[in-house]
């Protein structure tokens, strides 16, 4: 059964961290210049890829709308992040988990449960991005028009 609520706003993506503390991707050998391009994300997630993937996501959920409730209650919504790794060429997430006190107060079960549904919830708005409006197209390599194209790399280096 899927869950009837209200498509909440999209987080405001939060600022730099270490790519080590991100769910989602493989930490790069060496760390690529810091530029997680969340002003252009937010701005995509607030056209329209937060509510497309928000919506697929309650499609699918298990949650109730008592423990979507407690969601809201503690702000975990908001403590999504979504972030460009140009090291990877791909959109990541972060997604928050219940805090101590709020895993106290409701079964432990029900706290489990909230936490991986805020993965997946996560997981399908990236996907959502990267499938539905960060598309790639022939003529460049990566998502956004600044990046370099294909064509710019030299793949004969790649092969001595």
């Amino acid at each position: 059964m899927a869950l009837d609520v209200t498509v909440p706003d999209p987080p405001s993506l939060s600022g730099p961290q270490p790519r080590d503390d991100y769910d989602g991707i493989d930490a790069p050998e060496e760390e690529p210049e810091d530029d997680y391009r969340r002003e252009e994300i937010a701005e995509v997630l607030a056209d329209g890829a937060w509510a497309d993937g928000f919506e697929e996501w309650t499609t699918q959920t298990g949650l109730t709308e008592t423990e979507f409730d407690v969601i809201r209650e503690h702000g975990l919504l908001a403590g999504l992040d979504f972030y460009w790794d140009p090291a990877s060429g791909e959109v990541g997430y972060r997604a928050p988990t219940l805090s101590a006190a709020a895993r106290g107060a409701i079964d432990r079960a029900d706290a489990d449960e909230i936490d991986s549904e805020l993965d997946t919830l996560g997981r399908v708005v990236s996907e959502t991005l990267e499938n539905d409006y960060l598309v790639r197209n022939e003529e460049t390599f990566g998502f956004f028009a600044d990046e370099a194209d294909e064509a710019s790399f030299d793949y004969d280096d790649e092969a001595s």
